[in-house]
């Protein structure tokens, strides 16, 4: 077998999905995943876009001196730089 359903597999599965829900909650149950799925497609296409457009910020490497932005800085053993 190549793991593929052949059209009797098909048929029993089609004939218990009647059997359990009913030829009439079927168009139902049918439409509901139908849209659930374009919901689903929706937001993951979105979620990309935003993806694409959030782009990492650029870091600044900081002073070798240690001053930031000009401002005199303190370090632990009290020397100003």
């Amino acid at each position: 077998m190549t793991g593929a359903l052949s059209p009797s597999h098909w048929l029993i599965i089609l004939v218990v999905l009647l059997l359990l829900f009913g030829a009439k909650r079927l168009p139902d149950a049918a439409r509901g995943i139908g849209r659930s799925l374009r919901i689903f497609k929706a937001e993951t296409s979105a979620l990309a876009e935003d993806d694409k457009k959030a782009e990492p910020a650029a870091v600044e490497p900081a002073p070798v001196d240690g001053a930031v932005n000009g401002a005199t800085v303190r370090t632990t053993n009290g020397t100003t730089v």
